[in-house]
């Protein structure tokens, strides 16, 4: 039985997606946002994820200062019981 080189290629009926990175960015930076408001629980839960813990920085993309003020902000309003600690599905 002879093996036919030039067939032996895998061609796919969609061509195989290559996944862009999008550059990360500081959307406090980007807006120009210089305080973030503890009292406003909705605006920290995008930096939750859903059992309730602050997401890290590699992931937000938020800058350090930024990630900073966050992690203040949101142990701030999870003291005045605006936010829980922990949760079973949040979001």
């Amino acid at each position: 039985m002879a093996y036919n080189n030039n067939n032996s290629e895998i061609r796919y009926l969609t061509p195989s997606s290559v996944d862009v990175k999008k550059k990360k960015y500081c959307r406090f930076k980007k807006n120009g946002i210089k305080f973030i408001d503890y009292k406003d629980p909705e605006f920290l839960k995008k930096f939750l994820n859903e059992q309730g813990k602050i997401l890290p920085r590699r992931i937000t993309g938020t800058s350090l200062k930024f990630q900073h003020r966050i992690a203040q902000a949101v142990k701030r309003a999870r003291h005045l019981a605006l936010l829980p600690y922990v949760t079973d599905l949040m979001k």
